[in-house]
């Protein structure tokens, strides 16, 4: 009876999730223990042979200056955007679930930014950088204006900006699902016993949606982490290298300096160092969630 009961369970995970467990190795799990297995290698992603070199590439992007700066600028870039998207977020959820007037329109707007690609996001606000800002600060102050995207500081700032742009939406679908999550007994509960809609907010409909603030924040880490369409599109590191983050400095030592075997192990450190904050958010998260 046991073994018909087994037989009988592995029959429909073949069935259900069979095609995908293979395509899910085939595509992610195959190719990371490969990735991993390449980090050993001085391969320059061209020749036949990959000679075995050992740790020596962790040993050299530890020495990689460049490489550093770039992480440290995308944990600069990360914290700003992370922040940003889910204060955004939170508001536009909050006012397409408050009852105003063609609130379904409204979400399905500001949805529509993280439908472009990041590519063609990118170049789309660079015109509107270079182009249409440029000519507007003109206008006002007379002469030429510079661009944003000339300093340093004004590269970071539009990279942020368009970020949130991008992913702000989808993080609204989340929170409006925990909005929608939330009883309204227990809100004119609290309103009952003399809280203010400002105290409801923080005391009751927040704390309930603690597992919606948990998942947009780990995607928001996630996706900021590792960012490099936009950043391509965009910046393109400029001005003089000063907006390359991790992701694109990784691609270029892989593909355009071919150092494959180092670009995988800068690669493979930049996904431990994305998973050790996003687990520990995830934890910290979860630790305190409550439950309605």
């Amino acid at each position: 009876m046991k073994r018909n009961t087994s037989s009988y369970k592995a029959q429909q995970f073949l069935m259900f999730a069979g095609i995908a467990t293979v395509l899910f190795c085939a595509v992610v799990i195959i190719p990371f223990i490969y990735g991993i297995y390449l980090t050993l290698t001085s391969w320059d992603g061209i020749a036949k042979t990959k000679p075995f070199v050992g740790l020596a590439n962790y040993a050299e992007a530890f020495k990689d200056v460049a490489y550093w700066q770039a992480l440290g600028r995308t944990a600069i870039y990360s914290i700003f955007a992370v922040v940003l998207i889910n204060v955004v977020a939170f508001f536009l959820a909050y006012l397409v679930t408050s009852g105003v007037k063609g609130q379904n329109f409204f979400r399905a707007g500001f949805f529509v930014p993280n439908l472009i690609g990041g590519i063609v996001l990118g170049y789309i606000w660079k015109f509107v950088f270079n182009r249409a800002f440029v000519a507007l600060a003109s206008a006002i102050k007379g002469g030429t204006a510079p661009s944003l995207l000339s300093t340093t500081n004004g590269a970071m700032f539009c990279l942020i900006l368009v970020s949130v742009w991008q992913f702000a939406g989808y993080m609204m679908l989340i929170y409006v699902a925990g909005f929608m999550s939330v009883s309204d007994s227990l809100k004119e509960a609290a309103m009952i016993d003399g809280c203010t809609p400002s105290q409801a907010m923080w005391n009751v409909t927040i704390p309930l949606m603690r597992s919606s603030f948990v998942q947009c924040i780990f995607l928001s880490i996630t996706r900021c982490f590792v960012v490099y369409d936009v950043n391509l599109s965009l910046t393109k590191g400029e001005p003089y290298n000063t907006s390359v983050m991790a992701a694109m400095h990784v691609y270029n030592t892989a593909f355009t300096y071919k150092k494959y075997g180092l670009g995988q192990a800068e690669a493979l450190i930049l996904f431990v160092v994305c998973a050790i904050v996003g687990v520990t958010q995830v934890y910290i998260g979860k630790k305190g969630e409550v439950a309605a």
